[in-house]
């Protein structure tokens, strides 16, 4: 049961990392006028993961798709995984104390498949981004997750109206109650409060969802992936080309800073990837080239 869904999911997000990346280095090519123009064009590196449970055996992987240096991005990762096993017993409890699963410690399996997103642009003008889908299964329930929020260190209105107004375009079809809610739920998930302010200015985010029909949840998810180009790569074309100061760049890095302190004390996937013996590189790929704290 559920292997076709399996399999349908893990294309499906092999299939956006695949249009992700291509748009990106396409983005590369385009950057001929403005800062860094003048660079040669940057080109993801590609790793593949494996994971290996404790006996040996082959416990999945994925692909690691990092950008370092280009013209545009001066770091992004696209990363792409299926990864399944037995849940440890502290990734049990975890899981167990947020969801309430019955039957957890006692098969414990899991699967688990997405596709993680961050990017640091060189220009401080150009605003960082995340974004993610998933699904996770388990012998006792089953749930999808992801979503995208803008992470400017200088912040336009116009910009902040374009990211969230294309997402909205993307839910309404399935229902006019999605956006607002997974509107206010990023707002709650991408808060600091050891900072008690947001990372950035938001935008759409759900996790363990599921309303018990896969094809409508799955939908959904695939229009949260659809989302995400339409909605980033305008505010990157006209950012790229802004002159930019010292002064510029400083606050960039101190705002990198504060996205690296989110990243490593409360993001789900980061802890999640780790519990589960994940590449480390892999898990951590999110984290900025270069952070200032002050």
């Amino acid at each position: 049961m559920f292997e076709t869904e399996k399999s349908t999911a893990s294309a499906w997000f092999r299939q956006l990392r695949d249009e992700i990346v291509a748009a990106f280095e396409a983005l590369e090519d385009s950057h001929h006028v403005g800062p860094f123009s003048d660079a040669a064009a940057g080109r993801f590196e590609v790793k593949e993961t494996r994971r290996q449970s404790e006996d040996g055996s082959d416990a999945g992987g994925g692909l690691m798709s990092v950008m370092r240096g280009g013209r545009v991005f001066e770091k992004v990762g696209v990363n792409v995984s299926t990864v399944y096993g037995t849940l440890g017993e502290r990734a049990q409890q975890a899981m167990a104390a947020r969801k309430g699963i019955p039957g957890m410690t006692d098969d414990p399996r899991f699967w688990a498949s997405g596709i993680s997103l961050v990017a640091h642009m060189q220009n401080p003008h150009a605003p960082a981004v995340h974004m993610n889908t998933r699904m996770f299964w388990t012998p006792h329930a089953w749930w999808f997750g992801g979503g995208s929020d803008l992470n400017p260190c200088i912040e336009y209105p116009e910009d902040t109206a374009h990211f969230h107004a294309t997402q909205k375009v993307h839910l309404d079809p399935h229902g006019p109650g999605h956006y607002p809610r997974l509107k206010e739920w990023a707002d709650e998930y991408f808060y600091i409060p050891h900072r008690k302010r947001a990372r950035g200015v938001g935008g759409i985010f759900m996790d363990d969802y599921c309303t018990g029909d896969w094809h409508a949840d799955f939908a959904l998810t695939q229009d949260i992936g659809r989302a995400f180009l339409p909605a980033f790569l305008p505010l990157v074309e006209k950012r790229r080309v802004q002159p930019f100061t010292e002064a510029d760049k400083d606050t960039q890095l101190v705002h990198r800073g504060l996205y690296a302190e989110y990243n490593l004390v409360y993001d789900r996937g980061t802890k999640f990837g780790l519990e589960t013996g994940h590449d480390p590189d892999a898990v951590l790929m999110s984290l900025p080239p270069l952070a200032k704290w002050v």
